[in-house]
């Protein structure tokens, strides 16, 4: 049987409240949204929540509302989903890298407060693999220079900070609820926030721009039209259903155990792996949420454990090619290697292996014992 590095886990209980918005009225713009947004912020601790179709629009929708545009530029780490760079882009802001520190494969802030000038209007720090990222560090560095603090917590649902759920400390944070997440709608995403500046602007932004709002009508002459609505501005179909929307509620209910379980498997993970030749496992953090499980092996061995893990029916993979890295921002920014030499060292020997709550301990036993006796003969 083929073990997946990730996968989700939907049970009877998901599907019947799924089938039941699938026989209400509402499929789309119902109640469900609001049921499922006000579930998140409640459990992150913030006061607004903003669902989308997909992680990505979450992220686009939050370098709209932080107000990037053309001329300015957004800084980030290169060890992350194109997705966090690529959303500055959409704005027509310019993605500005530093690298990360290997002890927590996340943006370093030493090195981003080299980057930040004038130009910088947003600090993007990606909390990488549910590793709660130094949030205070880089709130004391947007501070200082007048930018927006956006946390890329695409993977980090249900991970702490000295006890504070990821989602509430920086100016808005962004999650993914793909499948391989901590919860899943299939495709889907969510931006939290306290700011109701913020929340207006990316509920406008998720629906065309379109408001139908009296109270907000800047021709409020015609408010009395019922079908009266308002373009105020450019905005996307951003939108997700309410049959997305009811499986991410009824998920959530479940995302403490889901995490604990993810923090079980973590530790077997390293019990098993403790002194295992040619390898060195990814930093502990109390509050990490284990999105990923990753481990680091001797740059010549790697490629031979990969595939012998894939020979074996374990879906191994690698996160990520580097975003400076890839062919579109070497030709348009000129980036090359060498350039960030941390994250292309932890590429270079990074694997993630599988984890899930729905594996067995049995799993666990069977990776571990793949990589151990490879790297052990080899």
């Amino acid at each position: 049987m083929y073990l997946s590095y990730g996968r989700q886990w939907i049970s009877d209980d998901d599907i019947n409240e799924v089938i039941k918005v699938l026989k209400s009225d509402w499929l789309s713009q119902g109640p469900m949204i609001e049921r499922f947004e006000n579930a998140v912020a409640e459990y992150v601790g913030a006061k607004y929540a903003v669902a989308f179709s997909n992680g990505t629009a979450a992220l686009h929708a939050a370098m709209h509302a932080a107000g990037l545009k053309a001329g300015n530029k957004g800084l980030t780490a290169p060890m992350t989903f194109a997705a966090t760079s690529n959303s500055m882009l959409y704005v027509g802001a310019e993605p500005v890298f530093a690298d990360i520190t290997l002890e927590t494969c996340c943006l370093d802030p030493a090195e981003a407060e080299k980057k930040m000038t004038s130009d910088v209007k947003a600090i993007v720090p990606v909390s990488f693999a549910a590793y709660p990222v130094d949030i205070g560090a880089f709130r004391g560095i947007a501070d200082k220079w007048g930018a927006v603090l956006i946390e890329d917590g695409c993977q980090a649902l249900g991970a702490e900070r000295n006890g504070v759920k990821v989602g509430c400390e920086a100016d808005m944070t962004a999650f993914s609820f793909h499948p391989v997440k901590p919860i899943t709608t299939g495709e889907g995403g969510m931006v939290t926030t306290n700011s109701s500046e913020y929340a207006h602007s990316m509920r406008l932004f998720r629906t065309h721009g379109i408001t139908k709002n009296p109270d907000e009508f800047e021709y409020p002459e015609n408010a009395s039209f019922g079908w009266y609505g308002e373009m105020q501005h450019l905005g996307y179909n951003y939108r997700l259903t309410d049959f997305q929307c009811v499986l991410g509620y009824s998920q959530m209910r479940k995302l403490p155990e889901f995490i604990e379980r993810r923090r079980e498997l973590a530790a077997l993970y390293f019990k098993k792996l403790e002194g295992t030749p040619h390898l060195k496992l990814q930093p502990y953090h109390e509050g990490h949420g284990w999105h990923l499980f990753m481990i680091f092996v001797d740059p010549g061995r790697r490629l031979g454990l990969f595939n012998h893990l894939k020979e074996n029916g374990i879906g191994a993979q690698v996160h990520y090619v580097p975003v400076h890295l890839h062919p579109f921002y070497r030709r348009q920014f000129g980036y090359k290697e060498g350039m960030f030499p941390k994250t292309e060292e932890m590429y270079g020997s990074e694997i993630t292996i599988p984890l899930f709550p729905a594996m067995n301990d049995s799993d666990v036993d069977k990776v571990t014992g793949l990589i151990k006796n490879y790297l052990e003969r080899v």
